[in-house]
C-alpha cells in the first residue's frame, strides 16, 4: 500500500493540518454552522462543529490524532535508546495538546509534516461535491448492476446505478482527484463505502431529486421496511438521579444472571 488518502467534509481539521502544518479547531455558530438534515443525524454542535450531509464526520477536533502524532514524532525527533525516543515522542505530543487546550491550535516543524506525508494525503470534499458525486456515480453503469449479480448488499443499486451514502462519497470524491496525481496503471486506488445510503435518505434523495425512475422507498432493505410504522419506546431518566438512577433502571430491565 503506497498511501492512505485522509477525506474530510467540511470540517476540515485533518485536511488543514496536511496542507498547512498546522493543526487548529475552527468553530463556527449560527447561521454559518447549520446544514445537514436532522432525520440524518446532523445536529447543533455547541463547540462550534459546522452541520453537513455527513454528520458522522462532523468534528471539532480529530479523536485519537495524538497517537499518530506521537510516531511521526517518535521517528522525526526520536535520538539514542527506544526508551528515551519514547519520551522526547510523549513530551513533544503533550506540548502540542496543551497549545491545542489553551490556544485552539498547535504547528509542526516541516521535517514533521514532511514525515506525515509519506504515508498519507489529504482532500477537502464540500456538501456541494458531495451531491455531485453521488449524482456522477449513479449515472455510470456498474457491470454487476446491468448483469443483475449481487453486489453483496441490498439497495443500493438501482437499474445498473450505484448510489452512494454522502460519507462514501466523500472517499470516493477524494479518490478521484488521487487518481490525478496517480493514475494508473502504476497505482490502483480503493475506496470502501463505510454506511448504507438507506441511513441517510434526505441526503441521497437530494442529490438524486432529478434522477430518472429514481425513488428511494424501492431501494430499502427488507430489514429497513416497516421500521417508521412499528412502536417506538423510550425510557426518560432524570439527570438528578446520576448514575445510580442508570443502575436502578437497567437492574429492573435486565434479569439477574442465576
Amino acid at each position: 500500500m503506497a498511501k492512505l488518502v485522509v477525506a474530510t467534509n467540511e470540517n476540515d481539521i485533518l485536511d488543514r493540518f496536511w496542507k498547512s502544518g498546522y493543526y487548529e479547531k475552527k468553530p463556527v455558530h449560527g447561521h454559518e454552522a447549520s446544514g445537514g438534515f436532522e432525520d440524518d443525524g446532523a445536529k447543533a454542535h455547541p463547540e462550534g462543529v459546522r452541520e453537513t450531509l455527513s454528520p458522522a464526520m462532523d468534528i471539532l477536533v480529530s479523536s485519537n490524532f495524538e497517537r499518530l502524532l506521537w510516531f511521526l514524532a517518535f521517528e522525526v525527533y526520536g535520538e539514542g535508546p527506544v526508551d528515551q525516543k519514547r519520551k522526547i515522542a510523549g513530551q513533544k505530543v503533550k506540548g502540542w495538546l496543551n497549545d491545542l487546550k489553551a490556544s485552539g491550535g498547535f504547528g509542526v516543524e516541516s521535517r514533521l509534516l514532511e514525515a506525515a506525508k509519506m504515508d498519507f494525503e489529504s482532500e477537502r470534499v464540500s456538501d456541494k461535491e458531495t451531491l455531485v458525486t453521488i449524482r456522477t456515480m449513479y449515472s455510470v453503469q456498474i457491470p454487476a448492476g446491468k448483469s443483475g449479480a449481487s453486489n453483496g448488499t441490498a439497495g443500493v443499486t438501482n437499474r445498473g446505478g450505484y448510489i452512494l451514502d454522502p460519507h462514501s462519497a466523500i472517499g470516493v470524491a477524494a479518490s478521484y482527484r488521487s487518481i490525478g496525481r496517480a493514475p494508473p496503471p502504476e497505482t490502483h486506488h480503493i475506496a470502501l463505502a463505510t454506511a448504507h445510503p438507506a441511513k441517510f435518505s434526505s441526503a441521497v434523495e437530494l442529490a438524486l431529486k432529478d434522477a430518472k425512475d429514481f425513488k428511494f422507498q424501492d431501494l430499502v432493505p427488507e430489514q429497513f421496511k416497516g421500521l417508521e410504522d412499528m412502536p417506538r419506546r423510550k425510557t426518560t431518566i432524570n439527570k438528578s438521579d446520576g448514575i445510580e438512577g442508570l443502575r436502578s433502571l437497567i437492574r429492573s430491565r435486565v434479569p439477574a444472571s442465576q
